[in-house]
C-alpha cells in the first residue's frame, strides 16, 4: 500500500472532523483544549464501557436464565 495515500487519507479524515466539528474556526489554544476534552471525554466512555459493561451483561443473562426456568449455579 502507498504510504503517500494512506497519510493523505488520513489528513483528508482529519479534515472532515475539523469540518463536522467546526473546530477549524477555533484559535490554535482553543483547538488544543477541545481536542483535550473530546479525547477525555472519549477516554471516559470507552473505560466506563469496558468496566460496566460485562456486569451489567452477565447480571442480565442471570436474571433471564432464573425467569426462565434455568436452575441457579449455588445448586448444580
Amino acid at each position: 500500500m502507498d504510504i503517500k495515500r494512506v497519510k493523505d487519507y488520513i489528513y483528508w479524515l482529519y479534515y472532515q472532523y475539523l469540518l463536522i466539528t467546526c473546530s477549524y474556526v477555533l484559535e490554535p489554544w482553543e483547538r488544543s483544549m477541545f481536542h483535550t476534552i473530546i479525547v477525555t471525554v472519549f477516554a471516559m466512555v470507552v473505560y466506563t464501557a469496558y468496566v460496566f459493561v460485562p456486569i451489567h451483561v452477565r447480571l442480565a443473562f442471570a436474571f433471564f436464565f432464573q425467569i426462565f426456568g434455568g436452575q441457579p449455579e449455588s445448586t448444580v
